[in-house]
């Protein structure tokens, strides 16, 4: 199957992961749960560049909605090429999207996923507007 990203998102970040024996489930492959565990690093690791993780004393992202949907089984070994995409910045929230391809085939995408994430201030435990630099990078 061909998952096509829809123009209307930004590529912001790309990143390969190994894949551990441990990944594994019962059935030789890797267990769906881990493709989430990428999905998160992929966008940790793109959050970190612009040092906006989140900060308990202070403000920060905030995920709210979380999906993936699974194409083709990945069996280790080897490593997975994540793709991350951003889109639709709101008051407070964006999307991210995110595909994933096994990094030896190119192209062919084993999973597609994303996320709802609403920046938050953490002392007052509520939703705050976006700063605008978040805007400008999540901004297609």
């Amino acid at each position: 199957m061909r998952y096509e990203i829809p123009e209307n998102k930004k590529l912001v970040y790309e990143c390969t992961i190994p894949m551990r024996w441990g990944d594994m489930d019962a059935m030789g492959h890797i267990n769906n749960t881990i493709y989430f565990r990428y999905l998160e690093i992929a966008r940790v690791d793109w959050l970190r560049q612009f040092n906006a993780e989140p900060k308990p004393e202070g403000e920060g992202p905030v995920i709210v909605n979380a999906f993936c949907n699974f194409y083709k089984q990945l069996e280790y070994p080897g490593d997975v090429l994540v793709k991350m995409y951003t889109s639709d910045p709101g008051r407070t929230t964006f999307e991210t999207w995110a595909t994933i391809e096994q990094a030896a085939n190119p192209g062919v995408i084993y999973a597609a996923g994303g996320a709802t994430t609403i920046w938050v201030d953490f002392p007052q435990q509520k939703a705050v507007d976006l700063p605008d630099w978040v805007r400008e990078m999540v901004t297609p």
